[in-house]
């Protein structure tokens, strides 16, 4: 079962912040009363050489202290309020968790992912409250998939809404007419089963891996109005809008822009080799 972080952070936001609220609508005035109170019956409690003094620090500190949910609701809250704005509103990292796109993304790839870029919306409910970008073809995009609507999900922007897309042979034509492909290196050396390519969308261009020796269906479909049609770089080994559909544009999280950490287990170090922005 995946664990729904939008929600708990919300919650926790939501839920530190009416405590604090609280507290100071109703609970710290009674407390500062009581203070001022103490400060009436020991009228000498400012002068550091009166007896007053030190019976008047350990009532006042004893009436003054706040509630424990109290104090760790006004310590936390400052940050997570910081958090809840920098992932929702502007930047989110995200793990890469399987070979879907290599080469452009390995499994144990931290990225960040651009949360404002097609538009400003309100987290957990996904609601747009104010319209940006659209997504461009060739954009590795975050989502969440029609078959799974409560997991990310990265791949590339393939087709735009009005597009039609054909894959014949493990080429990609869009509105009639192929998308370029250069021949970069073939793998393992000997017996080669691994294409390395690179090919051109739009005005930008990446790498993709052709798998000879996997099967593809031909297919040809035209993107549906408000929706995307979304592919893996590792072509031959994506589950993406070949198998669950076409993404509409409610399910956009945001844009991936760059790796800034690869760790592969918990067991291994991570390095930053992988660091920089994302074609």
């Amino acid at each position: 079962m995946d664990i729904d972080f939008p929600l708990i952070l919300v919650a926790l936001v939501f839920g530190s912040g009416m405590v604090w609220l609280f507290d100071y609508l109703f609970l710290a005035p009674s407390r500062r009363a009581a203070v001022a109170q103490l400060q009436r019956d020991f009228p000498d409690w400012s002068n550091e050489n009166s007896p007053q003094f030190h019976e008047f620090t350990q009532r006042s500190e004893q009436v003054a202290r706040e509630p424990v949910l109290v104090e760790y609701s006004k310590s936390f809250f400052p940050v997570l309020f910081l958090v809840f704005v920098l992932r929702s509103f502007l930047v989110e990292p995200f793990q890469i968790p399987s070979s879907s796109m290599v080469p452009t993304l390995q499994v144990g790839d931290y990225i960040l992912v651009n949360k404002f870029t097609y538009g400003i919306r309100l987290p957990v409910i996904r609601t747009k409250v104010l319209d940006l970008n659209e997504p461009e073809r060739g954009d590795v995009m975050v989502f969440f998939p029609p078959h799974k609507n409560d997991t990310y999900y990265i791949k590339r922007v393939i087709g735009l809404p009005g597009d039609r897309i054909r894959y014949i042979d493990k080429k990609l034509y869009i509105n009639g007419e192929q998308a370029p492909q250069e021949l970069l290196a073939q793998f393992p050396p000997g017996r080669p089963r691994f294409r390395l390519k690179r090919e051109e969308l739009g005005e930008g261009s990446h790498h993709l891996q052709i798998d000879s020796l996997r099967r593809q269906d031909d297919f040809s479909l035209v993107v549906e109005p408000g929706h995307y049609f979304m592919m893996g770089d590792n072509r031959d080994n994506s589950q993406d809008s070949r198998s669950w559909g076409q993404v509409p544009e409610r399910d956009i999280v945001g844009k991936a822009f760059a790796i800034w950490m690869h760790w592969e287990s918990f067991f291994s170090l991570p390095s930053f080799h992988r660091v920089g922005g994302i074609e």
